[in-house]
């Protein structure tokens, strides 16, 4: 997909952390960070009207498609508008994969790139439903 074609944003607006030193090491968003975010995402559907949503992890996932899922059992299947489980339909349909920082954590260089090679293969079915490759 270009690049021009493409929009990114969080789904969850809320940067939650924890402070190590001076560090600031990500958590997981809390439930309630990502329902208060839903009518910002959905504004952003709007305005965008995208051909295909990708959640990049269980989070983006479960802010998408309104409940949780299991990154492994719907990793890479494009899902229909009607996934989901909010009132409204979804503006187009969904795949869901892996978040490429997930890869960063696996210290075994055989599994990370195969991780990658998942990722790529996920973001080309995608490009593929929107038509773009």
């Amino acid at each position: 997909m270009p690049r021009e074609g493409v929009y990114l944003t969080n789904a969850v607006k809320h940067f939650r952390f924890e402070r190590r030193g001076k560090r600031r090491i990500h958590e997981k968003p809390a439930v309630g960070h990502i329902v208060a975010c839903r009518p910002w995402l959905e504004a952003e559907f709007d305005a965008v009207q995208p051909e295909i949503v990708v959640a990049l992890g269980a989070t983006a996932a479960r802010a998408v498609l309104g409940r949780t899922v299991r990154i492994g059992e719907v990793r890479g299947r494009v899902l229909p508008p009607d996934a989901s489980a909010g009132a409204s339909a979804l503006p187009a349909p969904v795949l869901v994969t892996t978040h490429p920082s997930a890869l960063l954590r696996i210290d075994d260089a055989a599994d990370r790139a195969a991780a990658f090679d998942h990722l790529v293969d996920d973001l080309r079915t995608a490009a593929r439903a929107a038509g773009d490759g």
